[in-house]
C-alpha cells in the first residue's frame, strides 16, 4: 500500500453530480462505495467535504450579509454534507465518525486530535466537518491542517478532472497534463491547486497532494494503493 493514512478532501460541488444545488444520492452511494472498497484494504480514511453545493460564504458580501456571518454559514453546510456521507456510510456498513470543529454535540462529535486518530486505528472513517472553525479559512486550508495533525501520508484532493493540467483542460483542449510537479513549479505557473494557505501549509510540512478524478470508479482504489499512476503528485 501506497499510503496508509490518507485526508480526502472533496468538493461540496462534486456531491451535486448533475444537478446544479444539493446532494445527489446516486452521486453519495458511489463516493461511499469508494470508500468502502479502500477501508477494506485496511486504509485509513479521514475526510473533509467542502459546502459548496449548500452555500458558500464568499457569496454572503454579495447577498448583503457578514463575511464572517457568511463563512459561518458556509461551514453548517460542510456539516450537512458530512452527515449525509456518514448515513451512506453507514448504509453499506462502515463504521464512521463525523467531528466537528463547532461544537454540536447532539449530531457529531467535537474535534478532538487523539480521539480522531483512535478512530482512525480502529479502522472507522472519520469525517471531520465545520472547516477550521474559523472564518476566512477555506476547506482546503482546513483538510491540509487535519492532515498534518492527524500524520496523513497524503491529501487526496479528488476533483472532476484527473490531476493538474498547464491550463484548464475543460475550456483548453490542448492544455496537457502533469504527472509530477513540485510546490516551487505550480507556485511559478500559477496553477490552480489549493488555496495559498492551504498550499504553504502543504509545502512547509512535507505533505504531499494527489489531485485525481473521484468519478473515475476505482481511482482512489489505485492512488490508495499505488497499482497505478493515477492523476497528479505534488512532491515537495
Amino acid at each position: 500500500m501506497k499510503y496508509n493514512r490518507v485526508l480526502l478532501k472533496l468538493s461540496g460541488e462534486a456531491l451535486m453530480g448533475s444537478g446544479s444545488y444539493g446532494i445527489d444520492p446516486d452521486r453519495l452511494s458511489t463516493y461511499a462505495a469508494e470508500i468502502k472498497a479502500v477501508v477494506d484494504n485496511n486504509a485509513q480514511v479521514a475526510i473533509v467535504i467542502g459546502g459548496g453545493n449548500i452555500y458558500r460564504g464568499m457569496r454572503a458580501e454579495k447577498m448583503g450579509i457578514d463575511r464572517v456571518q457568511g463563512d459561518y454559514m458556509g461551514m453548517l453546510a460542510t456539516v450537512i454534507n458530512g452527515m449525509a456521507l456518514q448515513a451512506a456510510l453507514e448504509g453499506i456498513g462502515v463504521d464512521t465518525r463525523l467531528q466537528t470543529a463547532i461544537k454540536m454535540e447532539q449530531i457529531a462529535e467535537p474535534y478532538i486530535k487523539r480521539r480522531a486518530t483512535r478512530h482512525l486505528e480502529k479502522g472507522r472513517v472519520v469525517i471531520f466537518g465545520a472547516g477550521t472553525g474559523n472564518p476566512y479559512f477555506t476547506t482546503d486550508t482546513a483538510a491540509t491542517l487535519r492532515a498534518i495533525e492527524i500524520g496523513a501520508d497524503a491529501i487526496l484532493k479528488g476533483t472532476r478532472v484527473d490531476g493538474i493540467y498547464t491550463a484548464d483542460p475543460e475550456k483548453d483542449s490542448s492544455a496537457k497534463k502533469y504527472d509530477k510537479i513540485s510546490f516551487s513549479e505550480v507556485y511559478e505557473k500559477g496553477l490552480n491547486v489549493m488555496d495559498l494557505t492551504a498550499f504553504t501549509l502543504c509545502n512547509e510540512n512535507k505533505l504531499p497532494i494527489v489531485v485525481f478524478d473521484m468519478n473515475k470508479p476505482g481511482n482512489l482504489k489505485n492512488v490508495i494503493l499505488g497499482k497505478e499512476e493515477v492523476g497528479t503528485l505534488v512532491e515537495f
